[in-house]
């Protein structure tokens, strides 16, 4: 994505009232593109799953959906056993790619995981022939030129959705995630203590590969918070925890991935630890990029991005919540503190996006600096970190000074193009110097902004600034308005906003 792309609102779906009258199942959950972007998913607080169809009537530059279909996913149920209410709420959605006309998706509420067949069904009635009524009988003298053969004509089109394969008492916690393994046969699903690996065909029986629950429950100092298979090698997965660690498991090690083959953490001095430390330094997201070579992970208060080459710190810290800093006393209080914000990688790689309240979202174009290369063969071919043979599964890894030389080599190549030759290119402040942040809002103002041509608030962070967190500011902010669920189109600078109970589209085209 190039700074010069011009990023303006396309499109709004859902109804436009206040947020005071919204009903609560209507709530957006969760928001995703298929492998193509020709599909968009959302999943709603009520169980139900609404299908988007890129407008192909449209001109071709120009980024349109259209209403495809929409089925109740899950309902609300009852577990007496442990006299719990199951809520109907969509959690994850996650697309298969299909080798056929049909369309194919994994959903999940906190329990039970379901697989949808969606077709499109064409009806024809019959709408001529002989026999349409005693009236109609033939008589006596008909010769072959007085039959007419059935003629069907097309009646309608009817979408269906049918599950076909439903997976369930597999978790004793709630589920957060759920990931599709590269070769499309089997998918992982994890909950608070534990992952496990399903075969899409097998609905009765999964295996479970991480298990970090102790004996004694008194115990647990950290939870699991979202797990991903890599996008490349079906092997590798990564989850992230409440402790702000990442780790990334080799399937090939162990049947239970307990011991990781690389942890990413990032020293905290304890003299800076707080009340909040704990609470904001929990990780609610975490993604591969497309060509596997970098992770983006997002806590409350910043973005950080990986490489796989390097464990010991991120390539780039964002901060995205500074000017709350003063205030996490005060979002305590009112429980936004515990919002899990969603991350993305843009098609290309090289940019994150990531929401906040007020309804705004934030794109970091070139987050990734330009050193990295765009294609992604060659960008797989060069990550030393998908060697997995060399993969070790210690805990504490050191490095030998060529592995130093390679990651110091990594971050030179990943600094933004225009810094001065002076600066040491492992300075993060001298990063995020050079960071530009473009936020949008997803919320009625951006009807008048289309109008007006003027929709885009650019600015740079300077080091380790946010925005000024004056009191006024504070007041300001709504933190009813959330954007925690979103989704980058794969191939294009388009993408999906979940605003409360709307769906907006952005785009550059």
């Amino acid at each position: 994505m190039t700074i010069e792309d011009t990023w303006k609102f396309s499109q709004c779906f859902g109804d436009k009232g206040d947020i005071e009258n919204i009903t609560e199942a209507d709530i957006i959950s969760t928001v995703e593109f298929d492998h193509t972007g020709d599909f968009l998913a959302t999943g709603d607080k009520g169980g139900r799953v609404v299908l988007f169809e890129r407008n192909q009537s449209k001109k071709k530059q120009s980024c349109e959906y259209k209403f495809f279909t929409e089925f109740q996913s899950h309902d609300a149920e009852f577990d007496y056993l442990k006299s719990l209410e199951i809520e109907e709420k969509i959690n994850k959605i996650k697309w298969l790619r299909s080798s056929n006309d049909s369309l194919y998706l994994l959903s999940t509420n906190d329990k039970t995981i379901k697989l949808w067949k969606i077709m499109e069904r064409q009806i024809k009635l019959v709408n001529e022939n002989n026999l349409n009524g005693l009236n109609h009988l033939p008589n006596g003298n008909i010769t072959i030129n007085n039959l007419k053969l059935p003629q069907l004509q097309l009646h309608d089109k009817l979408i269906s959705a049918q599950p076909k394969k439903i997976y369930s008492n597999a978790h004793a916690y709630h589920i957060n995630s759920i990931s599709i393994n590269s070769d499309q046969e089997t998918y992982l699903s994890s909950d608070d203590l534990r992952i496990n690996l399903w075969n899409l065909n097998i609905a009765d029986q999964s295996f479970n590969i991480v298990d970090i629950k102790p004996t004694n429950m008194e115990e647990l100092t950290e939870v699991i918070t979202s797990a991903e298979f890599h996008p490349h090698h079906c092997n590798l997965f990564m989850y992230s925890s409440s402790k702000g660690t990442i780790k990334l498991s080799d399937m090939r090690s162990n049947s239970l991935c307990d011991s990781h083959s690389k942890i990413f953490e990032e020293y905290l001095d304890p003299s800076s630890h707080n009340f909040f430390t704990e609470i904001t330094s929990s990780i609610s997201d975490v993604k591969f990029s497309h060509d596997g070579r970098y992770i983006v992970s997002r806590d409350y208060m910043t973005v950080k991005i990986w490489d796989l080459a390097m464990e010991n710190k991120p390539i780039k810290t964002i901060n995205v919540h500074e000017h709350l800093r003063e205030r996490l006393c005060d979002t305590y209080e009112n429980d936004a503190i515990f919002d899990k914000f969603e991350v993305q990688f843009s098609g290309d790689n090289k940019s994150v996006m990531t929401g906040s309240y007020n309804n705004n979202f934030m794109i970091y174009p070139n987050a990734i600096g330009s050193g990295s290369s765009s294609s992604q063969p060659a960008a797989a071919s060069k990550a030393p970190a998908l060697n997995t043979n060399s993969f070790k599964s210690k805990k504490n890894r050191h490095e030998d000074d060529d592995d130093d030389e390679e990651d110091n080599s990594e971050v030179e190549d990943d600094a933004p193009p225009n810094k001065d030759a002076t600066h040491s290119p492992n300075s993060q402040f001298e990063d995020e110097e050079e960071q530009e942040e473009i936020i949008l809002q997803a919320d009625k103002s951006a009807f008048k902004s289309k109008k007006s041509g003027h929709n885009t608030m650019r600015r740079r962070l300077m080091s380790g600034v946010g925005t000024n967190s004056n009191a006024s500011d504070f007041d300001d902010i709504d933190f009813k308005k959330s954007i925690l669920h979103l989704s980058w189109h794969p191939r294009e600078n388009s993408v999906a906003i979940a605003a409360t109970n709307n769906l907006y589209i952005f785009s550059t085209l």
